[in-house]
């Protein structure tokens, strides 16, 4: 299935910080067809530097998308059934409004004079979207990590739009540690001597600094056992140390060329606006309590987590279901084994796509 991004404008947006961008594009990919009475719409969610392409092979570039083992037919999210939209983030890199877009007002990129977003902004941007594409309710909202803080908004603030769902991998609010971990990321893309205060557009662009924040995220993606498994304490291409500063070992070349790749496809200011606005994610906001949060939901909710991941580890899901739990709420969770970390929701799908296909089909039954 070769498939295409396309794009929408829209004359502005007003965004939770009080200010407006106009105008402001969305790029969104679809798969499968959306049925007479418009009720088979599902909306996948990104998770941090991921982008619209979630399926099939890309007209432009020829790879397949980031979740393309669990959107198709006959997959998790079936396309022979469902309608499948996924959307770039506002403030994002691929085709969506972001730091890198041109500034209608001053003709040169934004930088760092693009407002601050927020999930919330994020997820309004993308009720817009439905909104063109003519569809009032969607069957399922659905993501990973980020993509889970979407799917919680999207339920939390648009309850009468939304009839399930599934937060994948993801917390109500980040931890001081996760907020640490985006800092420092943050401080390796703004120390770097080609970031020049967000405006490198025209130069050189931070790509130290933007690799080393990579390979810090790539490291929290992961779990202890896989990195052993996977590397352990092999050595590159040698037979002993070289007693200097250069490749080693094989997980060191691993997150050098996982940050050099990453410098090719993200924007570095992406990476700065996007981050903040996980942090500032708090559905707590503004009464202080989760509870409050999830008393106007009205979607069922399918939560999973994984073993392994240490990064948005279980107990943040259990908080989550328990709440909506005391909210007598529809809600089923599954903790799935899993040696991947955090990216099993992205790598090790056999168990997770067995589950969502069951609760994709009971939530049909019910409303389709």
């Amino acid at each position: 299935m070769t498939v295409d991004t396309q794009a929408v404008e829209f004359d502005s947006i007003s965004l939770e910080s009080g200010a407006k961008l106009t105008p402001v594009s969305i790029a969104y990919e679809t798969y499968g067809a959306l049925n007479a009475s418009k009720s088979n719409a599902i909306l996948i969610l990104h998770a941090f530097s991921g982008d619209a392409h979630a399926a099939g092979i890309s007209h432009e570039t020829g790879k397949p998308g980031w979740w393309d083992n669990t959107i198709g037919p006959g997959k998790a999210f079936d396309t022979d059934k469902y309608f499948v939209i996924c959307s770039n983030v506002l403030g994002g890199c691929q085709g969506t409004t972001g730091p890198a877009s041109i500034n209608p007002q001053t003709g040169c990129p934004y930088g760092m004079s693009f407002p601050v977003i927020t999930i919330g902004d994020m997820v309004r941007l993308q009720t817009m979207l439905v909104d063109h594409l003519g569809i009032e309710r969607l069957l399922a909202v659905a993501g990973g990590s980020m993509g889970g803080m979407q799917a919680l908004e999207w339920a939390v603030s648009y309850p009468d739009r939304v009839i399930a769902a599934i937060p994948i991998a993801t917390t109500a609010r980040h931890s001081p540690q996760q907020i640490a971990f985006n800092e420092v990321g943050r401080q390796a893309i703004m120390a770097d001597p080609d970031w020049c205060e967000g405006n490198y557009y025209s130069g050189k662009p931070p790509g130290r600094g933007l690799a080393i924040a990579r390979m810090i995220g790539h490291i929290t993606y992961m779990s202890d056992e896989s990195m052993r498994e996977k590397f352990g304490r092999r050595l590159r291409e040698k037979e002993k140390f070289g007693f200097d500063f250069s490749v080693d070992f094989e997980v060191e070349s691993y997150l050098r060329y996982r940050g050099s790749q990453f410098v090719t496809r993200f924007d570095a200011n992406s990476y700065l606006y996007i981050t903040k606005a996980e942090d500032y994610f708090d559905l707590t906001n503004p009464t202080g309590s989760l509870t409050a949060a999830f008393q106007k939901v009205t979607s069922r909710f399918l939560v999973i987590s994984f073993s392994s991941d240490w990064l948005y580890p279980s107990y943040q899901s259990e908080e989550i279901v328990r709440v909506l739990r005391r909210a007598n709420r529809n809600v089923a969770y599954c903790e799935l084994p899993s040696n991947y970390g955090h990216d099993a929701f992205l790598v090790d799908v056999a168990e997770q796509s067995d589950v969502i296909r069951g609760f994709l089909a009971s939530t049909c039954k019910e409303n389709i």
